[in-house]
């Protein structure tokens, strides 16, 4: 059991912790963690497939967001400077490739709209069908298809402007 728990944590979090970072998650790996303990503490009552379970997940992910943006709205935190966390390590430019890659990504979809944003990032990021969308935001079908046309119309928009071909 202990190998199948890393093995589920292996292949989901690196999706859900991008989808938590490219919506401004304040801690995105901390808020990683809490969603698969949430999932880890309900495993046991489970019941699907692994199409449903990736569902499932993206699910908690959503939910521990949108907690973290309430919390934060009634709770505004400062801002802590980790001196560790300055310190480079590794391969600099590559890792600097990533960090200018990641924030360019995370500008751009800031420029949707929340609805927009959303549903793109569980459209790709996750990987979900537009039934799952749906029930996750709470939205008809119809509106996360349109409002993934919408996303992919702007950003197609933006990338032309910026000169980048698709």
């Amino acid at each position: 059991m202990p190998h199948a728990v890393e093995r589920l944590y292996a292949d989901l979090a690196p999706a859900v912790a991008g989808y938590l970072r490219v919506q401004r998650a304040a801690e995105p790996e901390d808020l990683t963690s809490e969603v698969f303990l949430g999932v880890f503490r309900g495993l046991a009552s489970f019941e699907g497939g692994e199409p449903q379970f990736r569902s499932w997940v993206f699910t908690i992910a959503h939910r521990r967001l949108q907690d973290e943006r309430r919390r934060l709205a009634r709770q505004p935190q400062l801002a802590s400077i980790d001196p560790a966390a300055t310190v480079p390590a590794g391969d600099v430019e590559r890792e600097a490739l990533e960090v200018l890659g990641e924030q360019w990504v995370i500008g751009l979809c800031a420029r949707l709209s929340v609805d927009q944003r959303t549903v793109l990032l569980l459209r790709v990021v996750a990987d979900l069908t537009a039934e799952e969308v749906a029930r996750i935001t709470g939205k008809s079908v119809g509106a996360v298809k349109a409002l993934q046309r919408r996303a992919l119309q702007s950003l197609r928009r933006k990338l032309a402007r910026e000169g980048v071909s698709l």
